[in-house]
């Protein structure tokens, strides 16, 4: 088990020492396919829970990814900006997209552990 949570969107947040690292998961990037286009923020942009953080296009279609929490943008990867098939194979190590500096008190009650994750993504 990982420390990761997730949201009924995709997205998934590890957060450690007051920033949070947010990604879209491997049952998003299997949704989306080949991964050709990743745009992300500027560091320092403020993002309320549930904004627009980040847009992911695959040969398929265009994906908004949303912040799982309210924050300022502290880091970006830029490395999937250049390579955006990473989030196909890495979504959860090198394909993370942006990280969060957090709020104090954050909260995170309303997103699902991995297990609670796996149970949701049988039911749609």
């Amino acid at each position: 088990m990982s420390n990761r949570l997730f949201t009924e969107d995709h997205e998934w947040i590890s957060v450690e020492n007051g920033k949070a690292t947010i990604g879209v998961s491997a049952h998003a990037a299997d949704e989306l396919g080949e991964v050709v286009f990743v745009e992300l923020p500027n560091v320092g942009t403020v993002f309320s829970k549930g904004d627009e953080c980040a847009s992911v296009e695959s040969v398929k279609t265009v994906s908004g990814v949303y912040a799982p929490i309210n924050g300022t943008v502290v880091g970006i990867n830029q490395q999937v900006v250049d390579s955006p098939d990473l989030i196909n194979q890495s979504p959860y190590d090198s394909g993370w997209l942006i990280q969060l500096e957090t709020e104090p008190g954050f909260d995170a009650s309303d997103l699902m552990d991995e297990a609670s994750y796996e149970a949701f993504l049988n039911t749609i």
